[in-house]
């Protein structure tokens, strides 16, 4: 289910870039000393969200989570997380490779259609 260890890569890469996007899009978001804090604060909080709300057993993750969610709920995270990296990209100007990264956002999401199948039938407990 989703663990072919080249996709497993191509989504770590994919959420590393996004990662990168997000601290980017911070720092070009506005001047000051608040650049600072959305450069670095933006992705601790995407990371922080992603690491932190899963669900267990999740083959394609560490299996572990702090907090239980339904598979339904991991899907919005997910999609939101990525949704916002194509938008700061788009934002800051980068439009192709906005529109590049949410295509691959999107084939790697088709090519892990098992998993998604999986999410969407586990319930939160």
């Amino acid at each position: 289910m989703g663990s072919n260890p080249i996709n497993l890569a191509l989504r770590f890469l994919l959420e590393l870039c996004a990662l990168a996007s997000a601290s980017i899009w911070g720092w070009k978001f506005t001047d000051g000393g608040l650049r600072f804090v959305l450069a670095i604060g933006t992705p601790v909080l995407l990371a922080v969200i992603w690491g932190t709300f899963a669900v267990p057993n999740d083959p394609s993750r560490s299996g572990k989570t702090l907090i239980v969610t339904s598979g339904v709920a991991r899907l919005v995270i997910e999609f939101s997380f990525f949704a916002f990296t194509t938008w700061a990209l788009y934002d800051i100007g980068l439009e192709k490779i906005g529109l590049i990264f949410g295509i691959i956002v999107i084939l790697h999401y088709l090519i892990s259609y098992d998993r998604i199948f999986w999410l969407l039938s586990k319930k939160q407990n």
